[in-house]
């Protein structure tokens, strides 16, 4: 049941960038996404969101496996079941590990990280905590370990998706059912 506090379908004054970006949708995920969806009601803020997730998208100056971590730690501290729904099946279609996508939200007690990836849902959460609860010794070890470049895109990316999550907070977007076209039925 979608409970969103913003009418899900799309703004029929948005023009052809509207149109382009519903078929872009449909064709890329199967689906119209409820952040885009949302969106279309403001086509400024629209545009520029897409423009940013564009240029996002280009970003590789750090491990696939560590940015799809510290997404979903940023997701999982605030709770946001949009972003952990589609970011499990984004993620996944990226080939990252599902058991450790599965474990983020134990990923103290969980054995299927490695001692950076920890180190980076470590940071992801302190920076999604307000106040913000980042520390010298946790830049200075990101940052002997990724180096300047990944570790500034380790933070953008984590400030991202903070930005993702509580805007679809605010908005009231849940599951869109991402998830269930990626996980493999359990044996019965």
């Amino acid at each position: 049941m979608i409970v969103s506090r913003i009418p899900l379908e799309p703004n029929r004054n948005q023009g052809l960038f509207g149109k382009l970006q519903g078929w872009v949708m449909r064709r890329r995920y199967g689906a119209a996404l409820q952040p885009v969806l949302a969106a279309s009601h403001q086509p400024q803020v629209l545009r520029t969101i897409s423009l940013m997730e564009a240029g996002v998208a280009r970003w590789n100056r750090l491990d696939t496996t560590l940015k799809s971590l510290a997404t979903t730690a940023a997701a999982v501290a605030l709770n946001c079941p949009w972003c952990l729904d589609f970011g499990y099946w984004e993620n996944h279609r990226k080939g990252v590990d599902l058991r450790k996508l599965r474990e983020v939200p134990n990923w103290r007690d969980s054995d299927v990280f490695t001692d950076l990836e920890r180190k980076v849902m470590a940071y992801a959460e302190a920076m999604t905590q307000l106040p913000v609860e980042v520390t010298d010794e946790q830049v200075a070890e990101l940052r002997a370990r990724l180096g300047d470049a990944a570790l500034v895109e380790l933070t953008a990316m984590v400030a991202v998706e903070n930005q993702r999550s509580r805007t679809n907070l605010a908005l009231g977007l849940t599951s869109q059912g991402f998830k269930d076209r990626c996980d493999v039925p359990r044996a019965r």
